[in-house]
């Protein structure tokens, strides 16, 4: 695949992916676009021959890309589209704001989006997964997004026109979010709102190993389930209870284990390859179904080809 145009940003060919991912895995992919500001971004849709994928990116920090990379051109929105600004009860931002950014200057205003703060990533992933924690998820404070489609037009979405669902919506294949526009859960005092951040990071670090190499939640929580008779109570399953009851806290594959700390936690030791951590996945969702017949869902996003 080769690529003849000049855009604003910034184009490179085969750019190794492994170190924009908080995984620190993975191959190249074949084109990597940084666009300068969102006309640029159009601009480039535009040009770009119908048939070459593409791929948004945040951060990549519920990703794992695996060792033969990506044969698209990845769309990483970058300085950009960081922008955050309170209007009201209204806090725009851009694409590539961080959650816990977001939080701190929503608190700073007296506004609450507090369970943002520890929310890994920025807010296109957060839309696109409808990130969730502590009973709030994007969708109850989502009011409206803007971005492109494939053929660089803009679009808009809404809460009537963009349906949410458990760690996920159904934007559009093709769709590159710029901005969204999120309103406070409510208002409260400022000093009283970051002291409410720093008692859930405080919770986060004492039961998830944020200190390692990891990509956050592995697996989604089973929908539809109780835990009646599976070494528990009638509360709707978790699953790290799941991955725990099966053996496999703290079980390796290569340079990949689930954490010890939080069992639903896939980590990179530092010697892990994309193949180690996939394949462990992958197991521990056998050793789950043999436990108790039910099924794990990935909530990580794996793609690229194998080496």
């Amino acid at each position: 695949m080769k690529i003849l145009m000049n855009p604003r940003g910034r184009l490179t060919r085969n750019r190794g992916l492994s170190d924009l991912t908080w995984l620190r895995v993975g191959g190249a992919a074949d084109y990597l676009f940084e666009p300068a500001d969102f006309e640029d971004l159009q601009d480039f849709l535009r040009a770009l021959h119908s048939e070459v994928d593409i791929l948004p990116m945040g951060v990549g920090s519920n990703m794992i890309v695996r060792d033969g990379g990506i044969r698209a051109v990845v769309i990483r929105m970058g300085r950009g589209f960081n922008s955050i600004e309170i209007e009201g009860n209204l806090v725009h931002c851009g694409a590539a704001a961080l959650g816990a950014h977001v939080a701190r200057k929503a608190a700073d205003s007296g506004l609450d989006l507090t369970y943002l703060r520890t929310i890994p990533g920025a807010m296109g992933g957060a839309l696109k997964m409808n990130a969730g924690c502590y009973g709030s998820y994007f969708s109850d404070v989502f009011v409206s997004a803007h971005g492109s489609d494939r053929q660089g037009n803009l679009v808009r979405f809404s809460k009537e026109n963009l349906l949410f669902g458990y760690r996920d919506c159904d934007l559009p294949d093709g769709v590159v979010i710029s901005s969204v526009t999120l309103q406070s859960l409510g208002v409260g005092s400022s000093e009283v709102l970051h002291e409410k951040m720093d008692d859930q990071v405080a919770k986060r670090n004492a039961t998830q190993p944020t200190k390692e190499l990891s990509a956050g939640s592995t697996f989604r929580n089973p929908a539809g389930f109780s835990s009646t008779g599976l070494e528990g109570d009638s509360q709707a399953l978790k699953a790290w209870k799941l991955i725990d009851g099966a053996g496999c806290r703290g079980l390796t594959y290569g340079g990949a284990q689930m954490s010890t700390k939080h069992p639903n936690f896939l980590i990179n030791t530092g010697v892990a390859t994309a193949k180690d951590l996939e394949e462990l996945g992958n197991l521990v969702r056998k050793k789950v179904y043999d436990y108790c017949g039910l099924t794990l869902e990935w909530e990580i996003m794996r793609v690229g080809d194998p080496k």
